[in-house]
């Protein structure tokens, strides 16, 4: 009884974690849209952004309960690293009228929605 009690405790320990890791991407944006990631419930995640774009991007923190806040503007070839709290999205705005790129590098939670907005 006890083995199996141990045994699902730490089962339990490894799939709450699993969540846990990182993921690589890089991103297309289309002129005058947005990507979002992690407009769901989840836990703090870190990303890495570098703007491989010809002009800057913005972006900006929205918890999923409403409102922004944090707004950075990344200019072309720059990296900024951003941490986003715990049911909190990251907006990158493309206000631009040409196709953005970023290279994303994000560690932490992975368990994040992902999508494009108007």
């Amino acid at each position: 009884m006890k083995n199996a009690i141990s045994t699902l405790v730490f089962s339990i320990a490894i799939t709450s974690c699993s969540v846990f890791g990182s993921l690589t991407s890089n991103t297309t944006i289309k002129p005058n849209e947005s990507f979002v990631l992690g407009n769901n419930e989840h836990g703090t995640f870190k990303v890495k952004l570098k703007n491989v774009s010809n002009h800057d991007i913005k972006i900006v923190m929205a918890p999923i309960t409403g409102g922004t806040y944090s707004p950075i503007t990344v200019i072309p070839n720059k990296t900024v690293t951003v941490k986003a709290e715990s049911n909190t999205a990251l907006v990158i705005e493309n206000k631009s009228n040409e196709v953005a790129s970023v290279d994303l590098y994000v560690t932490g939670d992975t368990g994040l929605s992902m999508g494009y907005k108007n």
